[in-house]
């Protein structure tokens, strides 16, 4: 596939250093100094007339898990990438021209949901009280939650939906693709993999034979060594296979929505890694993060908002179309206008549900 370059009209990428104070000294010891991109869209430079100093809309870009905003600038084989495909679509008259924010927000674990934690840091407040200020100082934005908008894939599907519930102050619009939702669906079937995983670092070597509980075997989620284990494993790693990265997956979802201050590693985890057996408080902790219960609560803040676009795949292999069929099922009982649709798809190459989304945030942000 060709991808069209307009003759330079394609818009501008501008790199960004910003220092966060929230992000210092995170328990993780992930740089506070983070580098992204902002793409400045087509006529932001050449503005006449009355189009001299003219103010866009803005959209920050939240990652999925193991991603990053600088990936979404990058050069893509046989595809384009996120500015391409803006630039493209405004050409097309298919959307309006919007600064594009690309954060930074990868951790040590892999990644975040982009909420506060104190076993990862405060990102849902480096977003709303660092990032948000400081690219309405820097660029010509139209600089109130009316013209604000964010979205992402998976993970960034899943924090663009809670900061449309959580953090409405902010937002004007969100587009959610193939966020996090049902965690008894999503979550909870691949912990079995990730005990296994962690069974290879454990202090006592499984034998042949009866099995027996080891001596360091404790009931109550917290870390007896194996967890600490893996994650030196994982960091000393050029590359981890599937297995291993859906293990780290499930340590930063842990650390995300069951964070513990006293416990090791700063969290505990949702079932014996022994038995298997599920551990109900700690569950529940993760339930209360889930998207499908909190919009029975939080969702009178939808209503706050100018657009909540949602998609995903029929064939979504973590099975997500299951968690957003409930969550517009609950928008529509609520009133909420919304749209959601489905389409011919996994959870995999999905970049070109963006040519739907991007057009329906601008329209509602402009």
């Amino acid at each position: 596939m060709a991808i069209k370059r307009f003759d330079g009209k394609s818009g501008r990428i501008v790199e960004v250093e910003y220092d966060s104070a929230i992000l210092a000294g995170n328990p993780l010891g992930d740089p506070s100094l983070r580098r992204f991109h902002v793409w400045l869209p087509p006529g932001y430079d050449q503005g006449l007339g009355h189009d001299r100093g003219k103010r866009y809309p803005v959209l920050f870009d939240l990652a999925g898990y193991t991603g990053s905003g600088l990936s979404h600038t990058n050069w893509q084989g046989f595809d384009e990438n996120v500015p391409e495909r803006a630039a493209r679509l405004i050409h097309q008259h298919k959307m309006t021209g919007c600064v594009l924010v690309f954060p930074d927000c990868f951790t040590a674990l892999g990644g975040n949901q982009y909420i506060n934690s104190p076993a990862i840091g405060d990102y849902a407040d480096y977003l709303t009280r660092e990032l948000i200020p400081f690219v309405d100082q820097e660029f010509r934005t139209l600089a109130d939650r009316e013209h604000r908008g964010c979205f992402g894939k998976s993970s960034g599907g899943y924090g663009a939906m809670i900061h449309g519930m959580r953090y409405s102050r902010y937002w004007g619009a969100i587009a959610n693709h193939s966020g996090d939702a049902y965690f008894d669906f999503i979550y909870r079937s691949d912990w079995p993999n990730t005990l296994t995983q962690l069974a290879r670092f454990r202090d006592e070597k499984q034998r042949d034979g009866e099995w027996q509980l080891p001596g360091s075997h404790r009931n109550d989620g917290m870390d007896d060594g194996r967890i600490a284990a893996f994650l030196q494993y994982a960091w000393k790693r050029a590359r981890l296979n599937h297995d291993e990265m859906h293990c780290l997956m499930n340590l930063c979802m842990a650390a995300s929505y069951d964070p513990d201050p006293d416990a090791p590693n700063g969290f505990r985890v949702p079932f014996d890694m022994d038995t298997g057996e599920l551990l109900p408080a700690r569950w529940q902790n993760w339930l209360r993060h889930d998207p499908v219960r909190l919009v029975k609560r939080l969702g009178k803040n939808l209503h706050k908002l100018r657009g909540v676009y949602m998609d995903c795949g029929w064939r979504d292999q973590y099975h997500i179309q299951y968690g957003s069929r409930m969550l517009a099922m609950e928008l529509r009982r609520q009133g909420i206008a919304h749209r959601y649709e489905e389409f011919d798809g996994t959870h995999s190459g999905i970049d070109h549900r963006m040519d739907v989304s991007l057009p329906y945030l601008t329209k509602a942000l402009r």
